[in-house]
């Protein structure tokens, strides 16, 4: 696997960080992509984790979600995908690249209770805090996802969060 970053490991995130890798449009392709940039997130001081909430599990279902769409839909022989993170002080914006331009995404109206598939894209809508779908020239499409951060937890008394703790809202 293809992976680049543009950020030292614990280096804070003052300006924009990003993260790109190339992988193949199948299972293991897109789990490799996904644990790669998890780790990536978690190796980035303030990260998404370092907010004390559930913004880490939200991205890694997030890049779960759209490299295994890419994986499942987006597939032609020969072409890679690509998964690009951007951490900015405010924003985590999750994009995945494949080679099926003709295929937009769509959330499911009404899925089958008893199937097993077909609610992916009403994960992503209800989880990212945007979401959408761009063609990538000559023939590919990039779905995107984004989600702001959260400011870590502080020190502060009277909080409804417990004693000594405030949090920063979104």
């Amino acid at each position: 696997m293809n992976q680049e970053t543009v950020t030292a490991p614990g280096e804070p995130i003052v300006g924009t960080a990003r993260f790109r890798t190339l992988f193949p449009t199948t299972a293991h392709g897109a789990h490799t992509a996904r644990h790669a940039a998890e780790r990536w997130l978690a190796e980035r001081k303030g990260g998404p984790e370092a907010a004390g909430d559930d913004s880490a599990a939200t991205a890694s279902l997030l890049i779960a979600e759209l490299t295994a769409n890419a994986a499942l839909h987006g597939r032609v022989r020969g072409r890679a995908a690509r998964l690009a993170l951007t951490l900015t002080p405010t924003t985590l914006r999750i994009e995945v690249t494949d080679a099926r331009g003709e295929r937009r995404p769509v959330p499911a109206p009404a899925v089958d209770a008893d199937g097993e598939s077909g609610r992916g894209l009403l994960l992503v809508a209800s989880l990212a805090d945007a979401w959408g779908c761009e063609p990538y020239p000559p023939g590919g499409k990039t779905v995107w996802a984004e989600c702001a951060r959260r400011a870590p937890l502080r020190t502060g008394s009277g909080s409804p969060n417990g004693p000594g703790t405030t949090s920063a809202s979104r």
